[in-house]
């Protein structure tokens, strides 16, 4: 659940900070105007002497897009929606340093009388558990600790080092994961096929192909704007699979945002030995660009 899990990573973290602001830097939020609400902040923050005592965390989707610009303060977990810049004064106020939310601010389903509901008790999120999004809306994805902070990098650090290309086909074939379209073929006969048809090829490489043509599918991009290292260790671990040393992502040059956190993700991912030579230490070399 998103409130469950931001609250494990924010709300209950240990560091110098108080309260965690979390605010939604994806394309739905950033449209209606979460920028200017984290300028804001960041002016109140200065002016208030809060800069060292609550960190503003800005996200990917939260998902409920309609009632955006969202911001979540942590450890309540309280659910601002639709929040306009002169009300971040009187929750500055307020709720960051007098400590009492603003109700009438907060998104109704999560008031009941005195009582504030958890996020993931509304009806639009309580049905849900999330997979592929798991870290969206949760984690800065343009910090690669908090990636890792959420075990990011492990799985490719446990493929690399313990186990053997055939060894990650047959997981993954056990796992019954299959691709997302109407085909609905089997990601490990994909990945074998690839392996074995030319096992002594000069080069192989891993394509991504993030580029969405129906109008309004924006399942791709919420997963690049939100959490775009999770897209970079899938590639690398079905790179070390096959047999390939290069991946490519192919993504839509109108998805500025996903985009900038994708090249982000990539330089940082390179500076931490995530891409490039000899990762974790092994003799695999791995690398991965965008083409738009």
């Amino acid at each position: 659940m998103v409130g469950e899990v931001a609250l494990r990573t924010h709300g209950n973290a240990s560091s110098k900070y108080e309260r965690h602001v979390l605010v939604c830097g994806g394309t739905g939020c950033t449209s209606s105007g979460s920028p200017k609400i984290i300028e804001e902040l960041e002016k109140e923050f200065a002016e208030k002497g809060l800069t060292d005592k609550v960190k503003i965390v800005k996200t990917g989707c939260f998902g409920l897009c309609e009632r955006g610009p969202i911001m979540i303060v942590y450890p309540e977990g309280s659910f601002y929606s639709r929040v306009k810049v002169d009300e971040i004064p009187r929750i500055v106020d307020e709720h960051l340093i007098g400590g009492n939310p603003v109700k009438e601010f907060l998104y109704e389903e999560t008031v009941a009388g005195d009582e504030i509901k958890s996020l993931d008790d509304t009806s639009f999120y309580k049905k849900q558990h999330r997979v592929a999004l798991r870290n969206c809306g949760v984690i800065n994805p343009e910090d690669i600790n908090e990636y890792i902070g959420r075990d990011g990098y492990q799985a490719l650090g446990k493929v690399l080092t313990t186990m053997t290309p055939e060894d990650v086909i047959q997981t993954i074939l056990d796992s019954g994961l299959r691709g997302r379209g109407g085909g609905g073929f089997p990601t490990g006969m994909k990945w074998k096929l690839a392996r074995n048809i030319v096992p002594n090829a000069d080069q192989k490489y891993v394509c991504c192909n993030a580029d969405e043509g129906d109008p309004g599918a924006f399942m791709d991009r919420s997963v690049l704007e939100g959490d775009p290292h999770v897209v970079l260790e899938a590639m690398s671990i079905a790179g070390y699979a096959i047999g390939a040393t290069q991946g490519y992502i192919y993504v839509r040059a109108e998805y500025p945002i996903a985009v900038e956190r994708l090249n982000i993700a990539i330089k940082q991912a390179r500076e931490n030995g995530m891409l490039g030579k000899n990762i974790f230490g092994t003799d695999f070399c791995f690398d991965i660009d965008l083409r738009l």
